[in-house]
């Protein structure tokens, strides 16, 4: 099964960098990187049916791996077992909502080490639209529109030059730059593509260009002067061969079969082709990157970005790992032996942690007032950047009777209360009668990341008819933690909060803090889970994740604290 489009659970503007990992002398690799290719001068070309890497014969054996999903401590080991498959490149996304949470303030630390990554794992890159470009209610994205522009060039200027004297033909490891991906899907601007090509030409990229659709978008999302892979005499490449599928809440878990997956790999080998496999690990969408699919509904998706993909989410083997290891031995010989052991996950049942006290959660002191509903983004908060995930509460005085109608009004799921709770909202329709303070409490369940919907991915409730409203900023995620405030005493109310609460408690482990494990979730309804202070992501009961990843090296000997929503 041939597939050609990434679903990537968050936005979907990208740039690629395939990086060519280093090879160790005592491996056998010389079928693929002769020495004489360490000229470093000529680079990743095309010349009739093949690739060449400095005039030699060169396929290009990949994996998709995404370093903000897996924890740093775990990227050596996600590496070494790419190259002990028989892989030859790794590809990563490069988050721009993450590196720029917010304008002009860029974070390359930690998680988000992208040097690391290039220098060390020898990996690739792409990017994807950050929130506070909603703020503009013109905004174009994926365009040539002005203020669309000036915010990639302003992050292009922080992120190029990071990458610059990582490329071949300078002595390290980029091969090839992704212009964009899969804008034929998207295509609503035909100057766009070669802005993003001068861009990038402009700053130092001097690897070869490439872009990824499908057969119907290569008409409008190909860079002027780009070369067709698909036409007769010329490399043949599969940017993305999906070895598996993300789930959405509330459905299926999908399995892709592997002996299906093989089969299908070797007959593309078979022909020639270089290919990627999307995913080799997928990882977890840790807080709320979860993301959501548009078409035909909306489908948010689940926390776990497992994707049935060759390593499991917790970095194991699988069936498939061994079964591609061993196809891609026939090609290249013996790859880099088996001396990372996997590692067993240990799973907590959550239901059974002890519970110490319920705290409410204390609403800002200065809520913002407005005639109408504001949408996260354009909230006055976060300097001026807006709210770009969690919770917002909206409130409202009414008098008399009447019916609530939410229309496509609430983006995306809400509980309303007047003094009671009276019910979760998810474009329904409910009675109030009296005179009330009505409160929405609004989640955004995730951006939609494909398609032509990523201009209207403001969330919170929107603006329909005038009335006096209050936003109170509940939660904001500053990448894995939220900024809430609690309070001093840790009582249990005496009746429900009319705001989010959360459980807490801590279990005890002696073990080593790198082993993995995981948290079983049964009884548990809906929200977020934070383990020692980091987010490990949303859990819901209608499936079908059914538990939360918990990486070893977030734990801690002894006790370790855990709080829910």
């Amino acid at each position: 099964r041939v597939q050609n489009r990434c679903p990537v659970p968050l936005s979907c503007f990208r740039i690629w960098l395939l990086i060519c990992f280093s090879i160790h002398a005592r491996f056998n690799w010389s079928h693929l990187l002769p020495l004489q290719m360490w000229g470093r001068s000529l680079g990743l070309q095309t010349k009739d049916s093949l690739f060449q890497l400095e005039g030699h014969p060169f396929r290009i054996f990949g994996g998709s791996v995404h370093y903000f999903r897996v924890p740093r401590e775990y990227w050596r080991d996600r590496m070494m077992k790419m190259k002990a498959c028989g892989l030859n490149t790794l590809t990563t996304y490069v988050p721009w909502n993450l590196h720029e949470a917010a304008r002009g303030k860029f974070d390359f630390s930690g998680i988000l080490d992208l040097e690391y990554v290039v220098k060390r794992n020898k990996n690739n890159l792409l990017l994807f639209p950050t929130s506070w470009l909603l703020r503009d209610p013109a905004m174009r994205l994926r365009t040539t529109y002005k203020g669309f522009t000036e915010a990639v060039n302003a992050y292009f200027d922080h992120l190029i030059p990071k990458v610059v004297s990582h490329q071949y033909k300078k002595g390290g490891p980029i091969i090839a730059v992704q212009v964009e991906n899969e804008y034929g899907s998207y295509a609503k601007d035909p100057n766009y593509m070669t802005y993003v090509k001068t861009a990038l030409l402009e700053r130092g990229i001097v690897e070869l260009l490439m872009t990824s659709d499908n057969k119907d978008g290569l008409s409008s999302g190909f860079v002027e002067g780009g070369r067709w892979l698909c036409i007769k005499n010329q490399p043949r490449m599969v940017m993305e061969y999906w070895t598996g599928w993300f789930d959405s809440w509330g459905g299926p878990h999908n399995i892709f079969d592997a002996d299906e997956m093989v089969n299908t790999v070797h007959s593309i080998l078979k022909a020639g082709a270089s290919i990627n496999l999307y995913m080799f690990h997928g990882g977890t969408n840790f807080g709320f990157m979860n993301g959501a699919l548009g078409f035909p509904n909306y489908k948010p998706d689940i926390t776990s970005y497992d994707y049935d993909a060759v390593l499991t989410e917790a970095g194991d083997y699988t069936n498939k790992f061994f079964k591609l290891r061993q196809l891609f031995s026939k090609i290249i010989g013996n790859p880099n032996p088996l001396r990372w052991p996997a590692l067993y996950e240990r799973s907590f049942n959550a239901s059974h942690l002890p519970t110490h006290s319920f705290v409410p959660l204390v609403p800002p002191p200065q809520p913002i007032k407005s005639e109408v509903p504001v949408n996260m983004e354009s909230l006055q908060v976060n300097d001026g950047n807006g709210q770009s995930y969690g919770y917002t509460l909206y409130e409202t005085a009414i008098k008399g009777g009447g019916q609530l109608h939410s229309g496509d009004h609430i983006r995306d799921r809400a509980q309303v209360r007047d003094e009671e709770q009276i019910c979760i909202l998810r474009l329904l329709r409910h009675s109030l009668q009296g005179y009330r303070h009505l409160r929405i409490l609004v989640e955004n369940c995730g951006r939609v990341n494909y398609g032509l919907f990523l201009d209207a991915q403001r969330k919170g409730r929107l603006p329909r008819l005038p009335r006096s409203w209050l936003s109170l900023l509940i939660t904001y995620l500053a990448f894995l933690a939220f900024k809430v405030l609690y309070s001093p005493c840790l009582v249990c109310p005496a009746r429900s909060s009319l705001y989010p609460f959360y459980r807490w408690g801590n279990w005890a482990d002696g073990r080593s803090v790198t082993r993995l494990c995981c948290l079983l979730l049964q009884g548990w309804e809906k929200g977020v889970v934070f383990v020692n202070g980091q987010n490990l992501g949303r859990y819901w009961k209608i499936g079908p994740q059914e538990t939360l990843y918990l990486p070893g090296t977030w734990l801690r000997p002894g006790d370790n604290e855990v709080s829910r929503s």
